[in-house]
């Protein structure tokens, strides 16, 4: 299969059977050794995925027939089209044409192919014309142009305001950079950053994370000697930052209530020296293999899992740990630029499903803590139901637990001002991070 064809396949995958995106490319990829076909996968893929609501208004405009009764593979192929034409200048509007036109032919019949020829081609011929945006509604315009669900535009706009929106889902379509985390059980930071260097990557450091770097064009890093010896992890930034800030000592007892693939655990456990003992624990098996082979190679030893729903409580784990992490499942919409299928997934409604599911991990993980333990809760939302009115509600009904500052446990404080108060809310377009929630609770001693 060529590198469109590809492509193709994996926006079927994600489309038709909600596959997330990273996995579906990984599994396509497997074993080949194109760099510059793997690329254009990867543009092809987050492109039209990112795009996705801004095409079908293009296509819309070109088709007789309505998207929705367009057939999805050639939906697709057509979106695969007008894209590289839209936003990549370097690939010529005749190649493609012709490429998608040669998938029509293969994954459609004679009429599809004329429709895809003829949409195209009308396309190349009035582009400028086409990628204008006729509404006058600004709320519709900002969803058309940024493809974001016209409900989650609304929402984020009565929430901050129509500018930090725009700037929002700017960043949401913006291109993620690479975070890894280095495992200074191993190495310090500064000698796994010459090491990349020398390689030829550019490599600077994080901003608010002590064990982070950032990595430009991180081609094949994962098959460097030094990511198989676990001198390093894949993890975004304002994900270390749950281990940085909750802090846990040497000889302690850390419960992980939600903690597959095992990032947070494993960064607990070398932030204790890998002296003491981490329970890992998640709902299915397979996640906690993860866990297992992470920690595997990055050399922590410490950790024990185990199968819990950590909304069902645990009365053994009453009061047994010195420090608690809740990672809750939430709605990802702080990481929508790593996994923009996330905007085509989520409902409005989800969101306070999930809230009432938060509130209950939120307040068995309070029982699990010893009288003077601290607690982190986590998201990777921007939600405030998610996140502020979760803590509230906690706080509100376990009168013996308070918000504790972290700003010490932080390298930069800039745009960060309520860590003082024990919490931050992180965006992507204001702290360059994933979107993300961080508070810390403790438990006081009553």
């Amino acid at each position: 299969m060529n590198s469109r064809e590809i492509a193709l396949k994996v926006l079927m995958d994600v489309h038709q059977n909600g596959a997330f995106s990273n996995y579906s490319i990984s599994k396509y990829l497997k074993g080949r050794e194109d760099v510059k076909g793997e690329n254009l996968i990867r543009e092809i893929v987050y492109g039209v995925i990112e795009n996705a609501l801004y095409l079908d208004y293009i296509i819309s405009k070109l088709s007789k027939v309505k998207i929705e009764k367009i057939d999805p593979k050639i939906l697709e192929i057509l979106r695969i089209g007008v894209y590289q034409m839209a936003f990549m200048d370097r690939i010529p509007h005749r190649a493609a044409v012709n490429e998608s036109v040669n998938l029509a032919k293969k994954y459609g019949h004679k009429g599809t192919v004329g429709f895809t020829n003829g949409i195209l081609r009308n396309f190349s011929r009035n582009k400028e014309e086409l990628m204008k945006i006729d509404v006058k509604d600004k709320l519709d315009y900002l969803s058309i142009k940024y493809s974001h669900p016209r409900w989650m535009v609304e929402r984020w706009v009565k929430e901050f305001s129509l500018e930090f929106t725009e700037e929002l889902l700017v960043s949401n379509n913006s291109k993620p950079m690479l975070n890894i985390r280095v495992n200074t059980l191993k190495l310090r930071r500064d000698e796994l950053k010459r090491i990349l260097s020398d390689y030829g990557y550019t490599v600077y450091n994080t901003e608010y994370a002590s064990d982070g770097l950032i990595v430009e064009d991180p081609v094949r890093i994962t098959e460097t000697e030094e990511f198989n010896k676990g001198y390093f992890t894949i993890q975004d930034e304002s994900s270390m930052l749950v281990a940085q800030i909750l802090s846990p000592a040497e000889n302690s007892v850390v419960l992980d209530l939600c903690s597959a693939p095992g990032g947070k655990s494993t960064h607990a456990g070398q932030i204790m020296n890998n002296k003491g003992k981490i329970i890992s624990l998640d709902i299915y098996e397979h996640k906690l293999k993860l866990v297992m082979e992470n920690a595997e190679r990055l050399g922590i030893t410490i950790i024990e899992t185990g199968i819990h729903d950590a909304q069902e409580l645990n009365k053994n784990m009453v009061e047994m740990a010195d420090y608690c992490i809740v990672d809750a499942p939430c709605s990802g919409l702080g990481i929508i630029k790593r996994r923009p299928e996330i905007k085509w997934n989520r409902k409005e409604e989800d969101i306070k499903d999930l809230a009432d599911m938060q509130k209950k991990i939120l307040n068995n993980a309070g029982k699990y803590l010893k009288p003077g333990g601290v607690m982190v809760y986590s998201t990777c939302t921007i939600e405030k139901a998610e996140n502020m009115d979760v803590i509230q509600d906690f706080l509100m009904k376990n009168r013996n637990f308070k918000l504790s500052g972290f700003e010490n446990f932080l390298c930069s404080t800039r745009n960060a001002d309520t860590a003082e108060k024990g919490y931050v809310q992180l965006f992507p377009n204001v702290h360059g991070t994933d979107g993300f929630f961080i508070a810390r609770l403790i438990k006081e001693n009553i």
